[in-house]
């Protein structure tokens, strides 16, 4: 009987924490002000609160049906995996691109080197004229 209710504990504790970081994460990713500062959002608020929604999901399914579902354990390991490097690409892309970023921030994106650039960018579709 304890241990139901410890279980149920945690998986509330995960489920809300989880809800937590997804809110926190989408908002960051609808006020922050330019693609660079949009890009933490998702790729980091949002990967943890999918990761602890679905911890409490395998969990919970652990409890109920007295085994673990590997599903859930393969699909957060995926998520884990998939969007740091995704952010990376993306993160990169835009430099190479060079996207406008805010003046206003602490830092400014490293730029590319020389040899990562070459000859003559991509031009951005927005800026098909420059």
């Amino acid at each position: 009987m304890t241990l139901h209710v410890i279980l149920e504990g945690v998986i509330s504790l995960l489920l809300v924490a989880g809800g937590a970081f997804v809110f926190i994460g989408s908002l960051g990713m609808a006020h922050l002000r330019d693609f660079y500062m949009r890009l933490h959002g998702p790729t980091k608020a949002t990967t943890l609160g999918i990761g602890c929604m679905l911890v409490a999901s395998m969990l919970y399914f652990w409890g109920t049906e007295g085994k673990p579902d590997i599903q859930e354990m393969l699909i957060t390991l995926f998520l884990f995996i998939t969007a740091p490097v995704s952010a990376h690409l993306l993160a990169k892309t835009a430099l190479h691109l060079r996207i406008k970023y805010v003046e206003k921030t602490a830092g400014r994106p490293i730029e590319l080197r020389p040899e990562e650039l070459g000859e003559k960018p991509v031009p951005h579709p927005d800026r098909a004229h420059d």
